[in-house]
């Protein structure tokens, strides 16, 4: 258990606070008395700020300090995935008194659990049907990650919604082209593979 690791077991604590502080701003926000809510609200930014800047820091830790380990590997990207996912869903909600303004568009979430979804499910048959599989991050697949981060930042203090439309559009843009990326690459994987070329039976 590195100092890496568990820096990310703190980060995956994180999600549930912030879920239950958003959950809360939902349920206590009054627009006509909207201070009385603000608490909830600086609640989740907190835990979602703490939550993003562990990700860079169990980051440097494992490359600068040697700390990279197998668990960690796996730990890393579930963390990454619940925070993100959690806040996308959230602040997708359709609520009477929009607390953030205009809430994030279904098309947008649907982009990006689509391709974690198909991502996911043709690793999962590569490697059942190979028995290995070499996962390659790639620079755009982290672009995505950080967009989409900055977009629930970005509602979360409530900023200019015009630039709000074109974190998701950059974000969406980023996450369908990774997803390409990595569908393409499982095939490569595959398609080199010798199960992928049964030698021909001798049928004389």
């Amino acid at each position: 258990m590195t100092t890496a690791n568990k820096v990310t077991i703190i980060r995956i604590a994180l999600v549930p606070v912030f879920v239950v502080s958003i959950l809360y701003y939902f349920r206590k926000y009054d627009p006509a008395s909207p201070e009385t809510a603000e608490i909830y609200r600086w609640t989740a930014i907190a835990a979602f700020l703490l939550a993003t800047v562990s990700d860079f820091v169990d980051g440097w830790l494992a490359r600068n300090r040697n700390q990279q380990t197998k668990l960690g590997s796996y730990l890393d990207p579930i963390a990454d995935k619940l925070l993100l996912i959690s806040g996308l869903v959230l602040l997708a909600i359709p609520l009477k008194t929009q607390p953030f303004g205009e809430p994030l568009p279904y098309w947008f979430v649907g982009i990006v659990f689509g391709r974690d979804l198909i991502v996911v499910a043709g690793a999962t048959l590569v490697y059942l049907t190979i028995g290995d599989l070499t996962v390659r991050p790639h620079i755009l697949s982290k672009i995505s990650s950080v967009l989409q981060m900055v977009c629930i930042g970005w509602m979360l203090f409530k900023f200019t919604p015009v630039v709000t439309f074109w974190l998701v559009i950059g974000a969406s843009v980023t996450t369908a082209i990774t997803g390409v990326i990595y569908v393409m690459d499982g095939i490569r994987q595959f398609s080199e593979h010798p199960v992928a070329h049964p030698e021909k039976k001798d049928e004389s």
